[in-house]
Order: C-alpha cells, then structure tokens, then sequence
C-alpha cells in the first residue's frame, strides 16, 4: 500500500495542504489566500479570523485528497507548521477568543510600558529566551490585559497557529518549542515556559498548555476533525514547527554548524548550533530548532523580495511586457542585463535592510547612492543588481555577526525560497560571502520539513537525518569566483559605513526610518 504524507502550513498570505510520497516527490498541493484585516479601532492591527480561516485550510486539506485521489487511509501521518509569532487564546471551553497575525504591531504603547516598567527586563527576557519585545508576545499579551480586559480574564491557555490546526484536528492541544520560543516566554535551554517571565510583565502566569516537542506522535485525528476535513478517523497528528525550522529541515540543515538563507520578503539567515545560548549583545534573535537539541541563530534582512518587486514594477515596465509575451519569467529577463554589469557596480551601492540588531532595530530611508550621470553605466540594470548584491552584504554581514556571537560559522550555505530561483542571485550570494551556495530542488521547503518531521513520528524514518537523506535533493551548487573577493571586500566595508551615515539622517528626522521596532 502506498503511503503519502502530509502537511498543512498556515502561511502569511495563505493556507496550504500539501501531499508528499516517502521519497519527498510533492504529489499534490491545494492553496487559498487568506486576509488578515486592520481592525478600525486599533491601527497597526492584524486580525486572525479563525473561522474562516479555518474553514479555508480544511478546505485545502479535502481538496488536495480530491484532486490526487489519494485515500485517506493511504495518509500515513500528518503534520503542522505555520508563519511564527502569531498567536491565539482559548477560553476554559478551549473555544478562541482572540487572535492575531504574526506582523501585528498595535502593541508599540505597551512595548513602551515595559520599558518604563523595567529598562533592564528586556535584556533578561533575551539572555533567558533568545527574544526582544520586537517580535514576541509579552506586549501583544499586554494590549490585550490593557484593552480587551473581558477577554483578558477569560482566558485559559495560549497558542500558536500550528498547534490551532492540530487542535482543530484532534482536538487536543499542546505547544511546540521551536514556534512557542519565538513568543519570549520560553526558556531556551530548557524549552519550556518561563511563567516568572510573565509575571515580571504584570501578565497571568496561568495560560500556558503543555510543550510537546516537534516530531512527536502527538494525537490522532478525531471523528469531527474527520468530519470536516476528509481524513480518516485515527490518522496520527506529528507535532510539527515554525516555518523557518521546518524550512531548514526541508533543505537539508539539520545539524550543528550547519546555515541556510531564506530569500523571500524577507530574508532569514539561519544558522544551527548544540549550544543554547544567547549574545551578550543582544542584537541577534535565538530560537529552538524543530530538531531537539538543536537551535538556531537567526538574523532577518528586512524587505529584499519586496524591494526587488517595487523595482521590477516601478522601473521594468519593458520585462513585464516582454515576459508577458514569451511566457517568462520578468526576472528571468532582468537577470540576463544584469550579468553584463560587472561586479560591484561601478561603486553604486543601495541601503535598504541594515545588519539585524535585535535590542534596538531600525532600518535607515531606502537609497541609492555614489552613481553617476552616465546612462550607458548607470541604466536600471545596474540598479537592479545593485539589489542583488546589497542583499548579499546583508547575509555576509550576518554570517559575521552570527560568528561574532557563537564563534562559528558554516562552510558553505543552503539557499532556498524563491530568491534561489535565480542563478544569478545565487552566483552573487556564493561571490559576496565566499562560500559555496547549494541549491535544493525543492525551495518553498517549509512543506517538506513538516512532512520529514510526520514521517519521524510515525516511524517511516529512523530519524530527521535519514528523512533528509531520503527526501532532499540538489539542483545546482555555485562557488564563489575568488578573483571578485576584493572587489566584494571593499564594497562591504565601504557599505557598512555608508549605512551608519543614513541611519543617523534617519536618527536625526531629516529622512524617514524604513522600519523600526514597536516602542523604538
């Protein structure tokens, strides 16, 4: 009898249920966007309505068995993941009663409130959890206490949206390391709850279920959870992880010392070690991998997919067309004039995302700058590159503060998303940061980790390792042309200060911060 597994993934922009067989062919994938809105009263907002956002991902799940025509008895197991830091609260009936999106920034007042409350908290909520108040919980928790204090009291646990779709599932709930650790109530050596955490922030200590680590044959799916999705009754539930672990599981990166780059909207440089420690500085986030005794240093470059698309639809007019005639891809078509600009283009640089610094993380005005009036070398081509090579800075700036903290970093790298799509981009990353960059077939391999992992639960792999050996494969490794590495050397240096210059113009209010931390 065949079997396939199964992942579900609540992404940021949508749901997905996506089928593999055991040797990691994708077999079948059923997606539905899904909108998180602004509430009116509260700016900065981003509801989860999980309703309909449940009905949209069981959707997926009946749709994806009805398209591959798979049986559900033939589903071996199934398993989670999920944009991270979004998080729900139960009532004592286990119904939700509040939820938010993983961006949700109405929390900036209370980000402030602890801050008055303690200066020194934040630094200890990051030495014990890996985690500022950028991303985490504890002030979104605080909003909550300070303007929906009905649902305040009402509520019974709190949860991640991986553990919502095993729980609508099976109807048990529990929470995962690697995606309850991002909320800064998770101590990461123990990987489990840090309650003093939250009563060191005025919060209830009370609300936090039980942790079960990812890959664990946790539940089983129940008659109602049958009912509406199409699975069989019994069918094993894994507990699953956050996106970005299961994507490094997904792409191979399942062991101490080992890094892989994420290159999407945003891009995450993500770094394995055995030790769970923290830096002393503060400036780079910590998380527990999906893999138990792994965690990851993680480093975000703000914004590189989302730059790339304002330029290619505010400056590349002609490509868009030109792809709409060919059938090509527009980036395709962009890449091929870029590589006839060379290396370091002419000495233009563009600022955008700065090297992450968790405790006080800011990014200066978007520019570019140090260009001339000489269109047969300035043209939107070496523009466009100029993209390409700053977001490699950023991943090169990365490795080096990740070293900086652990005094370790990988001797090649793993990139994936849809940034590794693109050869060149590829060949620039392995040229800026002097490593070899290996390419997986499988890039959007968030799905692919979540469904190792179910496979580990129920014992079709002995371990993560064997469940990578057996499902991830390679499309193409590009090594660095060591003839550019002074060329890329004196462009980072020059950049690094280039950027401290805007920041400061941005300190100063003469320009506008591209992005800052809530309370900064």
């Amino acid at each position: 009898m065949a079997q396939y597994l199964m992942a579900v993934d609540a992404g940021t922009g949508s749901v997905r249920a996506v089928v593999f067989s055991t040797d990691g062919t994708q077999v079948g994938c059923v997606q539905r966007e899904w909108t998180h809105r602004e509430d009116p009263r509260w700016p900065g907002s981003m509801d989860f309505d999980w309703e309909a956002n449940w009905d949209l991902a069981r959707g997926c799940i009946r749709g994806v068995l009805e398209e591959t025509g798979i049986a559900p008895g033939d589903v071996a197991a199934v398993s989670t993941t999920c944009m991270r830091e979004g998080i729900l609260l139960y009532d004592r009936e286990g119904r939700e009663i509040w939820a938010c999106a993983n961006v949700d920034a109405r929390s900036d007042a209370e980000v402030g409130e602890l801050i008055r409350m303690d200066p020194a908290l934040e630094k200890k909520v990051y030495a014990r959890s890996g985690q500022t108040y950028a991303l985490g919980a504890l002030p979104r928790l605080l909003w909550v206490k300070n303007n929906l204090p009905e649902v305040y009291e009402k509520a019974a646990a709190l949860g991640m949206f991986n553990d919502w779709l095993i729980y609508k599932l099976t109807g048990k709930l529990a929470v995962e390391p690697s995606n309850g650790s991002t909320t800064g109530i998770m101590d990461l050596k123990s990987r489990d709850w840090l309650p003093e955490i939250a009563k060191d922030c005025g919060l209830r200590p009370d609300i936090f279920p039980p942790v079960v680590e990812c890959g664990t044959d946790f539940a089983a799916v129940s008659a109602r959870g049958a009912a509406e999705t199409g699975l069989l009754e019994g069918t094993p539930v894994v507990v699953g992880g956050g996106d970005c672990q299961l994507g490094t599981i997904g792409v191979g990166a399942c062991q101490a010392n080992q890094a892989a780059v994420f290159g999407g909207s945003f891009w995450q440089y993500e770094f394995n070690t055995d030790q769970a420690k923290t830096d002393g500085d503060c400036r780079v986030r910590v998380n527990c991998h999906a893999v138990p005794d792994l965690w990851q240093y993680e480093a975000l470059a703000f914004k590189p997919g989302l730059v790339m698309r304002w330029f290619r639809d505010g400056f590349c007019q002609f490509e868009v067309a030109r792809a709409a005639e060919t059938g090509r891809d527009p980036y395709a078509l962009m890449d091929e004039k870029a590589r006839e600009i060379p290396a370091g283009c002419y000495g233009m640089q563009c600022c955008f995302s700065d090297v992450m610094n968790f405790i006080d993380w800011k990014h200066a005005s978007p520019t570019f700058t140090n260009f001339l009036l000489e269109p047969e070398k300035f043209n939107r081509y070496t523009f466009y590159r100029a993209i390409l090579e700053n977001t490699a800075l950023i991943v090169k700036g990365h490795i080096q503060l990740v070293k900086e903290a652990t005094g370790h970093e990988p001797e090649s790298l793993i990139f994936a998303g849809g940034a590794a799509k693109s050869p060149l981009w590829s060949q620039i990353l392995a040229d800026v940061t002097g490593k070899p960059v290996r390419v997986p077939v499988v890039k959007e391999a968030t799905a692919l980790g979540a469904a190792i992992l179910a496979g580990c639960g129920v014992g079709i792999y002995k371990s993560v390792e064997e469940g990578v050996e057996r499902t991830v494969k390679w499309d193409r490794e590009f090594l660095p042309d060591e003839s550019l590495r002074p060329v890329y050397g004196r462009l980072y240096e020059d950049w690094r200060k280039i950027y401290a210059a805007q920041l400061r113009l941005s300190d100063e209010k003469l320009t506008r911060y591209m992005w800052t931390a809530p309370g900064l």
